[in-house]
């Protein structure tokens, strides 16, 4: 979000629409409530009558007054303002207005109209927004004026996350600014300006290719044609800047990120783009941060969440001891609303059960900032009304200056932390994991690296549950289908891949000594976010250790010392000797096998004795081969039978929210 100067209206009319194709217009929706009339009008007036844009005005209405806004606004502007009817399609330089006591949805080009029903809060503008970002994406432009409550804000960020530009009305011309204030403090506008300098501003980005381009074109290459350069600069910055390498997501969505970017800073060439780049640390954390963005919601697709009380819940649940702790793995978790979603339903299904056992759910995300913060904290504008029923929010929720904050006992059950599931270690022995809508990012050799990953995390009688878009594709031989429509499926027992989240990198500079081509990050303050972010996963994946083919251990992957300990006499790093008593024959058939076969190999309930107790626990080995090397190592990860033994007894309830 940033508040800026725009040009003069002068300099923006002069080349407006150059560059528009007449059957890809841009489509601006604008909401407003209280003082939306004189919002409207401001807006109306300073905008030029041949912008090449068409657009939409939501207001609350009294849906028994008989208004007549559109005849008002027809007196502001030259351009022709409709009432809409059903089924009116729309086109540029025309303005089309709400009728009372509707809701009103866009599609296929054309304006639908429903009664607006009996529900216990009218959401009008965030109705049409939804709708919007799914027909128009980067095509369509989302501004919220004047007004109270907080209609608007859940519909921007689906509208930024489908690609779309945003605005706010600021405080100072706001006659009542609590509906744009709530909708700035989402972190889903780009603009926050006055509706005079609005006007000036869609004039501004209207010339822009991005907003004229075909929705959902595949091939953004047109716009950045014979940058190809420049592009691979962009990733690398990320990389160099951020840690995180993004070569390895679809490059179609990172474009368009990119020049959405370009359209806000009205840069027409990527080299120019990539200069802002390299001088800007803000942009380059901004233009990451909304690479990662992803759309969520409480209860998303509700049909799916009753699908797990029908189908998944049972089978977690069905004659667990109550000393055996559920876990549950989020993954791409973003504002954290899946996860308490997943637990309030939880919840729900061991209601009325005397033993009921503990919860963990792990959720992770890239995006500090922007994404795991907000799920830390647990406030909620008060649109989540919407989403929530009024007994959920009774029961989860507290309602404080017009927010909602998750109640405690429902934080304490998540543990919130950054993770790249490409890279770090998983979590072990999980009951469910939920990642949606992450898949559809990443490009099939990276989906070919994750999904093995999700299917070494889960228990022997885990799910899987992904996004509507997604499927498990050619890895039918790890899990089976128990809901196809709702993208659930089942861990196949028996089937083991190799350990797939080693970082080859790591293993090349340890091991054959090559150097990392890649600039190492700054360090900043964030640092030591992530130094405790893989303290926590440290705490909940498996500890292991990388050995060589002479069984030397290179590298110690978490705490070690309930399996390994230093052999008596001359210093050695050979694991076979530190080994417990008890597990040398194990271990040292499972390396063997490991050997011989090139393939993983899992030995289950080995008892091993630690000081004066018999403990039993479950060992991996698999083989480790970066491409194009010639050595091999071994990744040996240690796990106690007992899912309980993997959760620190000095764990606080406030680390648990916080990770």
């Amino acid at each position: 979000m940033k508040k800026i100067e725009t040009s003069s209206p002068e300099s923006s009319a002069t080349e407006i629409g150059k560059g528009v194709h007449s059957d890809r217009f841009p489509v601006v929706g604008v909401g407003a409530s209280a003082g939306g009339l004189e919002a409207f009008t401001q807006l109306l007036k300073n905008l030029p009558n041949d912008t090449g844009m068409a657009f939409v005005l939501i207001q609350h209405l009294d849906p028994h007054h008989d208004g007549k806004l559109h005849d008002l606004l027809g007196r502001t502007t030259t351009m022709t303002v409709s009432e809409v009817r059903d089924g009116m399609e729309i086109h540029p330089n025309q303005v089309y207005v709400i009728p009372r006591n509707t809701n009103m949805a866009i599609a296929e080009g054309a304006l639908q109209l429903t009664p607006r029903g009996e529900t216990h809060q009218h959401l009008p503008i965030d109705f049409f927004f939804r709708s919007l970002a799914t027909d128009l994406q980067e095509r369509a432009i989302g501004i919220v004026l004047s007004g109270t409550g907080s209609d608007g804000t859940l519909g921007l960020k689906e509208l930024k996350a489908a690609g779309a530009i945003t605005f706010a009305q600021d405080d100072h011309s706001a006659k009542f600014p609590g509906m744009p204030q709530n909708a700035a403090a989402g972190g889903n506008v780009d603009f926050v300006l006055s509706p005079e300098k609005i006007a000036r501003e869609l004039a501004r980005i209207g010339r822009h290719p991005y907003l004229t381009m075909p929705t959902g074109n595949p091939e953004d290459g047109e716009y950045v044609s014979g940058d190809g350069q420049q592009f691979l600069k962009v990733i690398a910055l990320l990389r160099s800047a951020l840690g995180v390498d993004f070569s390895d997501y679809r490059d179609t969505t990172i474009k368009r990120r990119i020049l959405r970017r370009m359209a806000l800073h009205t840069k027409d060439s990527l080299a120019d783009y990539v200069n802002l780049l390299e001088s800007d640390r803000a942009e380059l954390e901004t233009l990451f941060h909304e690479i990662l963005i992803n759309v969520t919601s409480f209860f998303r697709d509700p049909e799916m969440f009753q699908a797990l009380k029908d189908k998944v819940f049972p089978e977690i649940t069905k004659d667990r001891p109550a000393k055996k702790t559920i876990r549950i793995w989020t993954a791409g978790c973003s504002t954290g609303q899946e996860a308490y979603s997943i637990a309030m339903a939880l919840l729900e299904h061991l209601d009325g059960r005397p033993d009921r056992p503990e919860i963990q759910i792990f959720a992770t995300d890239l995006s500090e900032f922007s994404s795991l913060n907000v799920a830390r904290a647990g406030v909620y504008p008060e649109s989540i009304e919407a989403e929530v029923s009024p007994e959920r929010l009774r029961r989860f929720f507290t309602k404080t200056d017009g927010k909602y904050r998750i109640n405690e006992s429902i934080r304490d059950l998540c543990v919130f932390a950054k993770q790249n599931v490409a890279t770090d270690p998983p979590f072990s022995r999980v009951d469910l994991i939920s990642c949606r809508n992450l898949l559809i990012y990443l490009a099939p050799a990276m989906q070919k690296r994750v999904i093995p990953t999700f299917h070494y995390a889960l228990s022997s009688n885990g799910f899987l549950m992904l996004g509507k878009s997604e499927s498990i594709g050619g890895f039918t031989d790890l899990f089976e289908v128990v809901d196809k429509t709702n993208r659930i499926y089942a861990k196949k027992p028996g089937v083991f891949r190799q350990y797939p989240h080693f970082n080859t990198e790591d293993y090349l500079e340890a091991v054959v000594g090559k150097e990392k081509v890649r600039t190492p990050p700054a360090i900043t303050p964030a640092e030591f976010q992530r130094k405790a972010d893989r303290m926590v996963l440290g705490q909940y994946a498996p500890a292991g250790v990388l050995v060589n083919e002479s069984q030397e251990i290179l590298q110690f992957r978490g705490r070690t010392s309930p399996y390994l300990e230093p052999a008596a006499g001359a210093a050695s790093l050979n694991l076979l000797k530190m080994a417990r008593d008890g597990l040398f024959v194990e271990l040292k058939g499972a390396l063997d096998e490991a050997k011989q076969g090139n393939l993983p190999v899992e030995r289950t309930g080995i008892s091993i004795r630690d000081g004066d107790q018999n403990r039993e626990i479950n060992l991996r080995v698999s083989p480790v081969k970066p491409r194009g090397q010639s050595e091999r190592c071994f990744l040996v990860l240690f796990e106690e039978s007992d899912s309980r033994r993997n959760e620190p007894a000095t764990l606080k309830l406030a680390d648990r929210r916080t990770g």
